[in-house]
């Protein structure tokens, strides 16, 4: 997601296909609770989930944060760290005075800027949050890195692989601290599957399905598909289920998504050239994947992971807070402890990179930057699949 993202919209493409939906966990005898452990149907034995590990983002140590490009999604993650953190916003830049006058006002934001080497250069800005179109990311990025500030970049982390590699080797150069705001690594249930993935508790993983689809209704001039600001769904979207099967494989060593081997794509484009829907199947070793992205509809959002010996499931909105169920043949047990709900969620990424930084850290170790990397590559290979480029590439 990135500045100005708009959802609900409708634009037209070449054609009409059926949505692909991720499957749901089976009914039956399964019971689901909102405890950590529970039976159901005739007692056959006790499902147990491990707790979350992650800290109250209100006890990460303050950060001074700057925002270049003041959209939507800068929104809500202004909104969701001054609420629910210590992390503040001292800074923002906008290609218009007027923008970036109106979202400090809201956001009670001491300084604005008429575009964006103001933020880059304010003396108190530690972070810079890059939260523009996906195009201008590479630049925006790696000016902030020149100007010695640390950096959270809004997903997709960069149009391409190559803009990626480009990015990461500036800083580690300059040895600050970068991050893509892959924001669902960080959230309460995503941990909790970490656990159960890092200790086997699901056995040998052989499926992996995620969903993204929102219908977009809007015109050729809008970002989303315009190839000259990396439109197009696999970017906006699609990288939500890219990195979660991403996700899976790294936690249960599998190695990284496939580019080649093992890669088949299906998919439409909109007239302006840009992906509108995007069908994925992976398969490295054992494990196969299904994922799915579109603007033409909207899709259940889910996210299933079955193994051996149990399965979970996340959703509607895997990649938001909310519930995440284990289940093993007819049992099930539910965790569903969130406190901070919807996008408020976007509070946890900025409380862990506050928390990387004062310790010390160049990168996340929930998503390293060559984890970051290896999703474009695949991402990548996705589009040359459907003939998706980008101008100047």
């Amino acid at each position: 997601m990135s500045d100005g993202e708009t959802r609900g919209h409708e634009h037209p493409v070449r054609r009409r296909t059926t949505e692909t939906r991720a499957s749901r966990p089976t009914a039956g005898t399964t019971t689901h609770c909102r405890t950590l452990t529970c039976h159901s149907g005739p007692v056959t034995g006790i499902l147990t989930l491990p707790a979350p590990r992650h800290p109250d983002p209100s006890e990460a140590p303050p950060l001074r944060w700057g925002v270049l490009a003041p959209g939507w999604i800068a929104s809500n993650f202004a909104r969701a760290v001054h609420t629910h953190t210590s992390q503040r916003i001292v800074a923002v830049g906008s290609r218009t005075a007027a923008r970036a006058e109106d979202f400090a006002t809201r956001f009670e934001i001491p300084r604005s800027y008429d575009g964006y080497e103001g933020v880059l250069t304010d003396p108190a800005v530690e972070v810079v949050y890059v939260a523009s179109p996906h195009s201008e990311h590479r630049t925006q990025a790696l000016a902030a890195i020149a100007a010695g500030k640390h950096v959270l970049v809004e997903k997709a982390f960069t149009r391409n692989a190559d803009e990626a590699r480009e990015v990461v080797a500036a800083a580690r150069a300059a040895g600050v601290f970068v991050m893509e705001a892959m924001w669902s690594r960080y959230l309460p249930h995503t941990d909790v599957l970490r656990r159960l993935l890092d200790d086997g508790a699901l056995g040998d993983v052989h499926r992996v399905e995620a969903d993204f689809g929102s219908r977009a209704e809007v015109g050729p001039e809008h970002r989303l598909l315009d190839p000259a600001l990396a439109g197009g769904v696999l970017l906006d979207l699609g990288v939500y289920p890219l990195a979660f099967a991403s996700f899976v494989l790294r936690h249960t060593g599998a190695g990284p998504l496939p580019v080649a081997e093992g890669l088949q794509v299906a998919g439409e484009l909109a007239p302006t050239g840009v992906d509108a829907q995007v069908s994925v199947q992976l398969a490295v070793g054992h494990l196969h994947a299904s994922l799915f992205t579109t603007m033409l509809a909207e899709t259940p959002q889910l996210a299933v992971v079955a193994g051996s010996r149990a399965r979970v499931a996340l959703g509607h909105k895997f990649f938001i807070p909310g519930p995440l169920t284990l289940t093993r043949g007819g049992e099930s047990v539910t965790w569903d402890e969130n406190r901070i709900l919807d996008l408020d969620g976007l509070a946890f990424q900025a409380a862990a990179l506050a928390r990387y930084v004062t310790e010390g850290r160049t990168e996340s170790p929930l998503q390293p930057l060559d984890e970051t990397i290896a999703v474009l590559e695949t991402a990548d290979a996705v589009r040359a699949a459907l003939g998706v480029r980008y101008p100047g590439e």
